[in-house]
């Protein structure tokens, strides 16, 4: 492996110095020298360099304390460093401080161009790994998860707040509501982005297996427990664990987990120790628990231990207004994974979904406009790339407005709420719950596109029926 990488060597003697950049520019590397620490952490504060090979014995600042100082300033750093026969005690303590690697004076070019070349992988994993953690971040900040809905929006601003904390979080909403994505939300929105985020789906998990899951086993505790096992718990320390389906974890083990939250530790099955863990729970359930516990099959002392910090998730149902901006968010999602060329939606075809109640919600919205795009013949999604399943509503009322050519969102916006309006006989309450607004958002609405009073629409029969809503307020 070549490449302009840059690196750093330091060393006190200059021969040593020319050495090791010859040796490295002839393998395509960029070489930069220093005789002494000093100088060199100021080259450090002016170029990034990949790699940095410092000698152990230096007059002033030694490479043990340059070590030091580099891994304080950026942990990452990755170092090699130069040692003499009959210095492995220096070798050692440098490893442990978190050098990758040693060479030992006098070395051969090409030993030393192979130690580099190990390095470097080293080091473009590290960069692999951050830029994969920060896209992991971006993808589950709060501010790209889509959606216009209040009771949403007031949920995520809170969630913010709650997610720099250790409080355990129950997240309830039906399945698909998207509980897992804020789960995941809340650890990289926390301060233990860095750590683990372990999840475990307690309603797939048979009886029998859940708590050596949740907390691990030893050696020969039951059947086929050929070794020490960490269960989710531990794998989870110094981050978030997601225990999803909490509702569906067996009466008898729910004092154990009660037992795990307020103690911090946790106890594997065959083992008579305790193991202390900084785990950050998160709960999700489908299911409403005040009825569990009130019915004996969830233990009320561990729900209010869960329900901490509470947030439901409101169905897609009751979210008509996001349908259009999860359906272009996925359009485009699944453009780019499946290079296709889909770029929008009809309007005709867009009623047809915001029509539909979505029983699976945002999971099988997105099931099926990832299905369109790869089956779409066209740059955008029409009716016959949409499942029968989804029902005609009132398509053919809406299409006899239509023109041939699409229509704009804030014009098929503005037929709904005519034909709304029509259908209750121009009663705004009705007509707001129909179209599941509010009668202050319809108002809002009617004056956002001046169809207050308006009687100069072309179709005078829709003119007519926005005219008597109007003056019905």
């Amino acid at each position: 492996m070549s490449g302009k990488y840059s690196i750093l060597v330091v060393d006190d003697d200059a021969i040593v110095n020319d050495f090791f950049k010859e040796a490295l520019t002839k393998s395509g590397y960029d070489v930069q020298t220093a005789t002494a620490a000093d100088a060199a952490l100021k080259l450090i504060q002016t170029i990034e360099f990949d790699l940095i090979l410092s000698d152990v014995k230096m007059p002033g600042m030694n490479g043990i304390e340059l070590l030091r100082k580099l891994k304080d300033e950026d942990p990452d750093a990755v170092v090699i460093m130069i040692t003499a026969h009959g210095t492995v005690k220096d070798a050692v303590e440098a490893m442990k401080i978190g050098a990758f690697d040693y060479v030992t004076k006098p070395i051969l070019k090409d030993d030393l161009v192979v130690t580099v070349e190990k390095a470097l992988k080293h080091r473009r994993l590290i960069i692999e790994n951050r830029m994969l953690r920060e896209e992991i971040r971006t993808r589950y900040n709060f501010d790209n998860i889509v959606g216009a809905d209040q009771k949403l929006l007031d949920q995520l601003e809170m969630l913010a707040s709650a997610a720099k904390s250790r409080a355990t979080i129950l997240i309830k909403g039906e399945s698909g509501t998207g509980k897992e994505l804020i789960a995941r939300a809340i650890h990289y929105n926390s301060p233990r982005k860095d750590g683990p985020f372990v999840a475990i789906n307690c309603a797939a998990l048979p009886e029998g297996l859940i708590e050596s899951e949740l907390f691990g086993h030893e050696k020969g505790a039951f059947t086929n427990a050929i070794k020490q096992t960490k269960g989710k718990f531990e794998l989870a320390d110094g981050g978030t664990l997601l225990l999803d389906e909490v509702s569906e974890i067996p009466l008898g083990l729910q004092a154990k987990l009660l037992r795990v939250i307020q103690e911090r530790e946790i106890q594997r099955v065959g083992a008579e120790a305790t193991v202390p863990v900084d785990t950050r729970i998160v709960a999700t359930t489908n299911r409403e628990l005040e009825v569990e516990v009130a019915e004996g099959r969830f233990r009320g002392d561990l729900y209010y231990r869960l329900n901490v910090i509470p947030i439901e998730l409101p169905p897609l149902r009751q979210r008509k207004r996001d349908i259009p901006m999860l359906v272009q968010h996925f359009i485009r999602k699944f453009a780019e994974e499946n290079a296709r060329e889909v770029k929008g939606i009809t309007e005709r075809a867009l009623k047809l979904i915001c029509d539909y109640n979505w029983p699976g919600n945002i999971r099988e919205l997105e099931n099926q406009i990832e299905r369109a795009v790869i089956l779409s013949k066209s740059d955008r999604i029409t009716e016959a790339d949409l499942p029968d399943v989804l029902p005609l509503g009132d398509l053919a009322a809406v299409s006899s407005q239509l023109p041939d050519e699409a229509m704009s969102l804030a014009e098929m916006e503005k037929v709904m709420i005519i034909n709304a309006l029509r259908r209750n006989n121009n009663n705004k309450t009705k007509a707001a719950e129909e179209l599941q607004i509010t009668a202050r958002t319809l108002r809002n609405k009617l004056h956002e596109y001046g169809m207050m009073g308006n009687a100069e629409d072309s179709n005078s029969d829709l003119a007519e029926t926005v005219k008597s809503a109007s003056e019905e307020s």
